[in-house]
């Protein structure tokens, strides 16, 4: 599967030159081993992938004997998996690292060796419970990887020319015409399928949405067997939050209730679980903004959120769990957009994760003034420029699943914070138009904001 962080880590090496090892971050099954061992055999002479999840104690057990004799160290690492390395012409993997964290402790005194190259791959290396007893180096880069991105998914469907076009339209602000209807099919399918690679790997081979579910529900079998396995004291709390993403997402406001889960529930309570999802990346949290002006980090009031899923096709097999197989009819009916209910969940999400996996923290505006009506509204999504100045720094953003609905929020909101916003978008099933100042986006256009 074609990747982008290809690119990063192309840049990596050739920047920092044995000076800094890479950290790659993200969610179980995102494709981190399978990107980073295709990078070393392209990019390197040789090579060696120390799996820690496999690895016997033998050679986990080096990484504290040796840690102040780096020969013997490097040594016994090539002699045990029988392969040479060259200075400077190799690179070492540490894969699921997070399972040794003695050995990323080592990665200072590696790259000060500055033998070889040193890439590291872990799922929830953040978690305090796995840095506890470590000092994490300060030569370590990190970068976050997330599931397959629309564009991506239309590589490994074998289309490198759509996304592109869609590109140049987003930036002429030209609607796609003839094109549309072509490009929301790519996107109902990605909708559908996920960004996960053996779910997209699956569908690409069989177009069999049967088989695509079924490694999906592998995949969250494995999120929840993580959860129970590394949440610790806070894994009935995790677990119950969520299992609730997809009801909490079918509300019409889609913020998160905590009194659904228990009666007595407080945010303090739960925070460093929903913190957990997050860290974990196996959740997309979304913080309301007191007031949409200069910096939207702010007004953050952590205590009023919405929790949206990692990846849309593991929610849609979470959300319509019929025997335990999402029916082929729902994906069908999921496909024509011809389903009833539920709709303006997945969109929503999708929308969360495309925001994210383009490099956005995700904040929303929600504001319930009793007295005042024009001041009662809700903004699906914010984003703010990249440099801040005193105006014109954020764009809200509606998201529409169906044809037909209302401006209501969105003209509030541009009546009262009018000196504060950029465009205003609305993000929808048709395509591109400007009319009355508000741009009017496909969906899959959301990237590129």
């Amino acid at each position: 599967m074609k990747r982008k962080i290809y690119d990063q880590l192309l840049q990596w090496k050739n920047e920092k030159n044995g000076t800094a090892a890479l950290m790659i971050e993200g969610a179980r099954r995102i494709g981190k081993s399978y990107i980073v061992e295709k990078f070393a055999e392209n990019e390197y002479e040789s090579y060696i992938l120390i799996d820690f999840s496999k690895a016997p104690a033998r050679v986990r057990g080096w990484f504290d004997e040796y840690l102040e004799d780096i020969d013997t160290l490097l040594q016994n690492i090539q002699l045990h998996y029988k392969k040479k390395l060259t200075p400077r012409k190799s690179l070492i993997i540490f894969d699921e690292v997070q399972k040794c964290p003695r050995a990323r402790e080592a990665i200072k005194a590696l790259v000060e060796d500055h033998r070889f190259d040193y890439i590291e791959t872990g799922s929830l290396i953040s978690i305090k419970k796995n840095v506890d007893d470590i000092l994490i180096p300060s030569e370590e880069d990190g970068v976050e990887m997330y599931p397959m991105d629309f564009e991506e998914f239309m590589w490994a469907m074998g289309d490198e020319v759509m996304y592109p076009y869609i590109r140049k339209c987003f930036e002429t602000n030209k609607p796609m015409g003839d094109f549309h209807r072509e490009a929301m099919r790519y996107f109902r399918q990605y909708l559908i399928v996920g960004g996960m690679p053996q779910a997209v790997k699956e569908y690409v081979k069989s177009r069999d949405f049967a088989k695509v579910d079924a490694v999906k529900r592998q995949i969250l079998r494995l999120y929840r067997n993580d959860i129970k396995k590394y949440a610790g004291s806070a894994s009935t709390k995790v677990s119950s939050i969520f299992e609730a993403i997809p009801g909490q997402l079918q509300k019409n406001e889609k913020k998160f209730k905590l009194a659904d889960l228990n009666d007595e529930a407080r945010m303090r309570d739960y925070d460093s679980a929903f913190f957990w999802l997050n860290d974990a990346r196996l959740a997309n949290i979304c913080y309301n903004t007191t007031a949409p002006n200069i910096g939207l980090q702010l007004n953050e009031e952590r205590t009023t959120l919405k929790c949206y899923f990692c990846d849309t096709g593991l929610l849609i097999s979470m959300a319509f769990n019929a025997r335990g197989i999402v029916q082929n009819e729902i994906y069908q009916k999921l496909m024509f957009d011809k389903l009833e209910i539920n709709e303006g969940m997945l969109v929503e999400n999708i929308v969360a994760q495309m925001l994210r996996t383009a490099g956005h923290s995700l904040f929303f505006y929600s504001n319930y003034d009793k007295e005042d009506a024009s001041n009662r509204m809700e903004i699906d999504f914010l984003i703010q420029k990249e440099t801040v100045t005193s105006r014109h720094n954020i764009s809200p953003i509606e998201v529409k699943s169906g044809t037909n609905y209302t401006l209501n929020s969105l003209t509030k909101c541009i009546n009262k914070f009018g000196q504060y916003l950029s465009t205003p978008y609305i993000l929808h099933s048709k395509d591109l138009e400007i009319e009355n100042g508000i741009t009017y986006l496909p969906l899959y256009m959301t990237p590129l904001l």
